[in-house]
């Protein structure tokens, strides 16, 4: 057989030692212009603002932030239990209450503190108090009911969980979680009574804005109506909150309730989205 020039094996080691060669240049071109992108990216990420991020960062950094994330969890996880039982998925089902059950035991722990802002509001509403008298009481008696709901929250929890002797008697610990529930939803009654009030109020001011022949100037005309849009949101999203809390608390208040779980699921989801857009909405 007779082989060609360029088919000689020192022909065929020349080409081989060619491509590698080339190969190892090209490498390093892309290893080089790697490095160029990630400095390139690493500085856009030192430089360039995350108002987004920054905004998510600080919700998330604060307690109630955090407690509504896993508020969401904590509820949605009811939702995921009643599809896997329907779809007969016992690991699901299992899972999902692995996650659900620590996560709602441990939002109750961290209300622990709930007394402190509650202190702090009542000061509040002393010092700068609602716009009308009738406001104000409902302020107060709302206050005073979840000064009893937190205590009563607080002893359920160190007896479910044995701390206080005294209080893990199954009676015991039944009637502490029913009783802390009833002022919850006294609490959510009478806001809905304030939110109606609130309601009468911002229609009136409405009808003011548009009635004033004083204000002349279509821009301070338009900054009142902006303002007005903001409170008259901010309301909606409370008669949702409210509204979706209403049952819940009847549900817990009654040890006989045959409100569906997956039913607390729902409602305590949507009252979570609505809390997490008004807090989002609060940090802008």
């Amino acid at each position: 057989m007779i082989l060609s020039k360029d088919n000689t094996p020192s022909s065929k080691r020349q080409t081989e030692s060619k491509w590698a060669s080339e190969a190892s240049v090209w490498s390093a071109k892309a290893k080089a212009a790697s490095r160029v992108q990630l400095a390139h990216l690493y500085t856009l990420f030192k430089s360039h603002p995350t108002p987004a991020f920054d905004r998510l960062n600080k919700y998330l950094a604060s307690v109630s932030g955090m407690d509504k994330l896993l508020m969401i969890i904590q509820y949605f996880s009811k939702i995921i239990i009643w599809y896997a039982m329907r779809a007969c998925n016992r690991t699901l089902v299992e899972g999902a209450r692995n996650v659900g059950n620590p996560v709602s035991d441990f939002r109750i722990l961290m209300r622990f503190t709930g007394l402190i802002p509650l202190v702090h509001y009542m000061r509040s509403i002393e010092n700068s108090p609602p716009s009308t008298p009738r406001l104000h009481w409902l302020a107060r008696l709302e206050c005073w009911a979840n000064l009893v709901y937190y205590p009563l929250e607080h002893a359920y929890w160190l007896g479910a969980h044995r701390v206080v002797p005294r209080l893990s008697t199954p009676r015991m610990v039944s009637g502490l979680g029913v009783w802390s529930c009833r002022f919850w939803a006294l609490y959510v009654i009478l806001h809905f009574i304030t939110l109606r009030d609130q309601r009468r109020l911002l229609i009136a001011s409405k009808r003011a804005i548009y009635e004033d022949k004083n204000e002349s100037s279509p821009t301070a005309m338009q900054a009142k109506l902006e303002r007005w849009h903001t409170q008259h949101k901010q309301w909606w999203i409370e008669l949702i909150i409210n509204a979706a809390y209403f049952p819940l608390t009847i549900h817990w208040s009654y040890p006989a309730s045959t409100f569906p779980d997956v039913g607390v699921g729902v409602c305590g989801t949507i009252a979570a989205i609505a809390q997490i857009y008004g807090g989002w909405q609060a940090t802008s």
